[in-house]
């Protein structure tokens, strides 16, 4: 079942995967035993090997467009690198990772490099305006190279979306700054081994950040009362704008998508969790009607 959910999920993508990579997706033991579905599967017909990689139904253009973006991958990782070094100077930055197409090894034109960010209590709003503002200023708007769209502070670790989507993108989260509290943020969303028993933490050469005078200056200044006063005007006239800009979308649609809190700050305002997911669920339809395999539905 999780087999064919695998390929299923990264279909939407078109990404196929090699025996390895789907079988770390799985619950099962021995990698044999994953073999051995995706064999079953290809005598079905619903899966096409090619080379190394397992590709639903007849997307074999996939494999070409897969390998092009690793290559393209490998060559964006030293200005990811270079970048998130320099997101975690920022004050009150307190980790930061790469999340999205490159934190699963591909990249392309139409990519951005997008940052995950755990900033310090009641300064995540100050933390997000200082960096949107450098993005307005210096990229003018620019988020090819620096997407930072995704907040929490060090006091809300844990996710609150439990998910197929949000699992992977925890699973696939590269750690690049700040080892000592993405341990803690491992620590708090253990959960994901409800969908991926395997998965294990690996921090061993993420660094911890170190903060220039300045930094530590303006962080002296700000950690205070007068700071949470700042980080809650910020919160209040980023979320008034989302209102105004995003009103299109249904309230259930906006507390996810464009989630707002004191610990949380997300802008994904196209919802691509729950695309994902009901994309997910219409393949598993598919599934289910042309090969009478009924694979369990995820919610959204």
């Amino acid at each position: 079942m999780e087999t064919i959910k695998t390929i299923l999920y990264f279909s939407i993508f078109r990404y196929p995967l090699t025996l390895e990579e789907i079988h770390s997706y799985t619950n099962n033991l021995n990698c044999s035993d994953t073999e051995n579905e995706l064999l079953h599967l290809i005598e079905q017909k619903i899966l096409t090997k090619v080379d190394d990689f397992y590709v639903y139904g007849s997307d074999l253009d996939s494999v070409i467009k897969r390998l092009r973006g690793n290559m393209n991958a490998k060559k964006i990782m030293v200005k990811a690198h270079e970048r998130a070094l320099f997101i975690s100077k920022f004050p009150f930055v307190e980790s930061v990772g790469i999340s999205g197409s490159l934190s699963k090894g591909y990249y392309d034109n139409d990519s951005d490099i997008d940052f995950f960010v755990i900033t310090k209590h009641n300064k995540l709003w100050v933390c997000r305006t200082l960096l949107m503002l450098y993005k307005k200023i210096f990229l003018l708007n620019s988020r090819k190279y620096f997407c930072v769209n995704y907040f929490i502070s060090d006091q809300q670790l844990e996710i609150e979306e439990k998910n197929r989507f949000t699992a992977t993108e925890l699973k696939t989260l590269i750690p690049m700054q700040g080892k000592q509290v993405f341990e803690q943020f491992y620590n708090r969303n253990l959960w994901i081994k409800d969908y991926f028993s395997k998965f294990e933490i690996n921090l061993e050469t993420v660094p911890e950040i170190k903060k220039n005078g300045l930094t530590k200056t303006i962080e002296f200044f700000f950690d205070n009362g007068f700071g949470n006063t700042i980080d809650y005007l910020f919160k209040s006239i980023t979320l008034r704008k989302w209102r105004a800009k995003f009103k299109f979308l249904s309230e259930d649609d906006f507390k996810i998508a464009l989630k707002s809190t004191k610990n949380i700050s997300k802008h994904h305002p196209s919802n691509f969790q729950k695309k994902v997911i009901l994309s997910l669920n219409d393949k598993l339809e598919e599934v289910q009607r042309n090969y009478n395999i009924v694979v369990p539905k995820e919610y959204v």
